[in-house]
């Protein structure tokens, strides 16, 4: 009984201990976001690693999103002759709530892995260090970067997603489905008010920070060669994924 109290109580603290490291990194990065030297070359950089080189993935997975939506919606409305309301459905389950987390989670598997395991091997390979030994803060250098690209870059992207995804849903319903190309249009905004779009881009914003942070984490206390690299990069996507979960579903407690 007295191990497995140890135990629970070694991870509890564990936990506690990482959640601290996080938020200090966190503070650090944010300060250095708005004090001299601007790295202006090394934002833009991250705001290309980020954000344009997720365009693709991203909006892909937003169009066929919405077109699934869009089919399954019709199905289901049509046993209560409701096939007029797939155009609202589709409008905020996308802008609330698809267009988001979807976003967080794609840029979290391809960017945030891609940040930890960049930093990771600078550090075994004690490039962290040298930029210490040569009186560079790394934080300011390596993490407030990637954090303002994270920051701009997300809501632009779950923008273009929302837009997409409801774009996906309205080729679906009409050249598919058969549905009135008007009422459809005049359905997917007669509900849609500005709160929806504005609490899901405020979402991909907080989501921007966590997947950046936690990339950069992850990486930046990476130690163990080639294997602690892996590790750090596998971390950081399953932690970004659970942070995104559980903060999309304070936020939406929060908002609605």
């Amino acid at each position: 009984m007295r191990k497995i109290l140890d135990k629970i109580g070694r991870k509890v603290t564990g936990i506690f201990t990482e959640a601290g490291r996080l938020s200090i990194l966190f503070v650090q990065a944010l300060i250095g976001i708005f004090h001299p030297p601007f790295r202006l070359d090394q934002s833009l950089s991250q705001m290309e690693e980020v954000g344009v080189n997720s365009v693709s993935v991203t909006l892909i997975t937003a169009a066929f999103t919405g077109m699934v939506l869009a089919l399954q919606s019709h199905i289901g409305f049509k046993r209560f002759n409701a096939e007029s309301l797939v155009g609202t459905v589709v409008a905020l389950s996308v802008t609330r709530e698809l267009g988001p987390v979807l976003t967080g989670l794609v840029v979290a598997a391809r960017a945030g892995s891609s940040i930890a395991a960049e930093l990771g091997t600078m550090r075994v390979t004690e490039q962290i260090d040298a930029l210490t030994t040569l009186a560079v803060n790394p934080i300011e250098y390596l993490v407030s970067p990637r954090l303002l690209a994270g920051l701009l870059m997300l809501p632009l992207l779950t923008a273009l997603a929302d837009i997409v995804g409801i774009l996906g849903g309205y080729l679906v319903s009409v050249f598919i489905l058969g549905a009135n190309s008007v009422v459809y249009i005049r359905r997917t905004f007669d509900y849609l008010v500005l709160q929806d779009i504005y609490s899901g881009i405020f979402k991909a914003a907080v989501f921007g920070v966590i997947i950046t942070v936690v990339g950069c984490y992850k990486g930046f206390y990476a130690e163990g060669g080639a294997h602690g690299v892996g590790n750090a990069t596998t971390g950081a996507v399953v932690m970004a994924y659970m942070l995104i979960i559980v903060s999309n579903y304070i936020m939406t407690a929060l908002f609605f």
